[in-house]
């Protein structure tokens, strides 16, 4: 009797599922189905088979597919993140498909149409690592792409994987957008109900031990920078650098620190310059919540300090809120106290139109009559009023609701970086009270100099006063300051205006194009964008822009635009003149 030889071959292997897909489809059934076919008939099949790949078999949620070539499955898992990334932009996130994948190389068993083997095993234990939107991959797949590609990738270190007997070594690929991490619900914070992290110290990579002084000087000031941060429970320095030099479990780490998230990273000293790695980990789960690699020339080491806490402090803040969102809206909601309502609220917020303002009110008001001083829910909900004065009919009660809001903020909220530029940027427009609104949103920043939410509405307001130059440079510092996310929609919309005044209608017109696409169902900018363009004489564009307004907003007319934003005349009117031109009604 002869035995059957068992087939096998060297393949790389992606493995892809939908993040939440229960949710979605306990949610919308039929509507989550349409949507995935139609992502694969527009998007997933046509990539998978332009870099040469085999679809071995779909599951409702997932795919395994085989490639002869890594490169072709790297290349093809980024694209396809990429595009899912742009037909996810005008849909609202609960609803969302998105994908998480994991790519590795290894010998796999043939049999007939279908593969197995450990390589497979590994690529779903990756798949199953990766942030919404993400990719991870073996190391065997960055050392052998890393110098054909143009990704960069991210070390997210040793993992320890279920029924895969040695530790994987994973790597995030870094795509130039961010993916959207969710961090998992947590029945109850070890110490606090507010979010806390603690930061660990960061490995020196480099040849020299001298260096440990630098690694620890950037750790400290991160700390410190971070502890700004009001609503955040920043663990001490003495309690985390006990673990200096040790290697360390962050999920061990979270439990003895009783800390929701952890921040890590290494310094690497080659030369005249320096590179340092952080990444944010959700400690329940070890999700990675944002990862970040800053390469510097080493000139002024204070300088370098600063700068690398700038930015690392700067990005942690906005992933932090949007992680602890998502969190939220996983409870169940008989359990939401005050600060989950104000959570739950934030995606319709600060999605800044009239509609699904009234949905966040719906649960700021719930918040406040749990909490009466809770400063942080009375600024959104003073967001939310503003929203609804200058495009919902400029009602008397939603100016008289929101100052009262944005006031009582101030009164609450005096220590709290976004609190009080929140508060400060509805009283600059419900009241054209520019110079107030300034004075506090510059208290805030003062706490927080790397707040992106108070740099994105200083900019506005400036914008509005008619200060182009510091309007220009408050946008640009939020934008060096994160990460692209929905939240850049706040300096681009203080961009489209400050180059509108200054008259560089190209750059307005560029600057509104971003804004729409950070948050593509806000109307503001992209109707001061409309005027930019008529400027430029690109009419067709111009109508285009136009008709996407009114789709926004139906009942548009451009007296009313010009009549809520008349804080300067000398300003609005003109843009409405640009406005009637191009055919909106007036």
């Amino acid at each position: 009797m002869n035995e059957e030889r068992v087939q096998r071959r060297l393949a790389a292997i992606l493995a892809a599922d939908i993040a939440g897909y229960s949710r979605l489809m306990g949610d919308d059934d039929e509507g989550t189905l349409r949507d995935l076919k139609a992502h694969r008939v527009a998007l997933i099949d046509p990539k998978i088979t332009e870099h040469r790949g085999r679809i071995v078999k779909t599951t409702g949620d997932g795919a395994l597919v085989e490639f002869a070539s890594v490169v072709d499955a790297v290349r093809c898992a980024v694209e396809i993140q990429r595009g899912m990334e742009e037909r996810n932009a005008a849909i609202p996130i609960d609803r969302r498909i998105e994908f998480r994948i994991g790519i590795n190389v290894g010998d796999v068993i043939i049999d007939g149409d279908d593969i197995y083997g450990d390589g497979v095993n590994v690529a779903a234990r990756l798949e199953a690592l990766a942030a919404p939107g993400g990719i991870c991959v073996s190391r065997v797949v960055r050392d052998q792409v890393r110098d054909k590609l143009d990704f960069s990738f991210e070390d997210m270190g040793e993992q320890q994987v279920k029924n895969i007997a040695r530790p994987v070594r994973v790597h995030r690929v870094a795509m130039g957008f961010e993916s959207r991490s969710i961090a998992p619900a947590i029945s109850q914070p070890a110490i606090s109900d507010r979010p806390s992290i603690g930061v660990l110290p960061f490995d020196n990579m480099s040849a020299d031990p001298e260096q440990d002084y630098f690694v620890d000087g950037i750790v400290e000031d991160i700390i410190t920078g971070l502890s700004r941060i009001k609503w955040l429970l920043v663990i001490a320095r003495n309690s985390t650098f006990v673990y200096k030099g040790r290697a360390v479990d962050v999920k061990q780490a979270g439990r003895e620190l009783g800390v929701r998230y952890v921040l890590e990273g290494s310094l690497r000293k080659a030369g005249n310059r320096v590179r340092i790695t952080a990444q944010l980990i959700e400690t329940e789960t070890g999700t990675h919540v944002w990862a970040e690699r800053y390469d510097r020339p080493l000139g002024d080491i204070f300088e370098l300090q600063d700068e690398l806490t700038l930015n690392v402090v700067g990005a942690i803040e906005p992933n932090l809120r949007h992680a602890e969102i998502e969190r939220a809206k996983r409870k169940r909601p008989e359990n939401l106290d005050a600060y989950d309502l104000y959570l739950r609220a934030q995606p319709f917020a600060q999605v800044a139109m009239p509609g699904d303002a009234g949905k966040a009110l719906a649960l700021l008001d719930q918040a406040l009559l749990l909490e009466p001083d809770y400063a942080a829910a009375h600024a959104s909900a003073a967001w939310c009023y503003e929203q609804r004065y200058l495009r919902g009919g400029l009602l008397p009660e939603d100016k008289i609701a929101g100052l009262h809001h944005a006031r009582a903020a101030i009164e609450s909220g005096a220590d709290d970086a976004a609190t009080l530029a929140t508060a400060g940027f509805c009283i600059g427009l419900i009241a054209h009270d520019y110079r107030t609104a300034m004075e506090v949103i510059d208290r805030g920043l003062t706490l927080t100099a790397s707040s992106v939410v108070g740099l994105g509405f200083g900019s506005v307001i400036l914008s509005h006063a008619g200060e182009t130059a510091r309007a220009i440079d408050y946008a640009e510092r939020a934008l060096r300051a994160s990460r692209p996310d929905f939240m850049t929609y706040l300096a681009y919309s203080g961009l489209v205006l400050a180059h509108y005044v200054a008259g560089n209608f190209t750059e307005s017109a560029a600057a509104g194009s971003r804004a729409a696409q950070a948050n593509p169902r806000f109307s503001y900018p992209q109707t001061v964008q409309v005027a930019a363009l008529v400027q430029a004489e690109r009419l067709d564009e111009a109508k285009v822009v136009a008709h996407r307004v009114q789709e926004l907003e139906p009942n548009f007319t451009v007296a009313a635009f010009v009549r809520s934003h008349i804080g300067r005349a000398d300003i609005w009117n003109p843009i409405g003149e640009a406005l009637r031109r191009i055919g909106l009604p007036d």
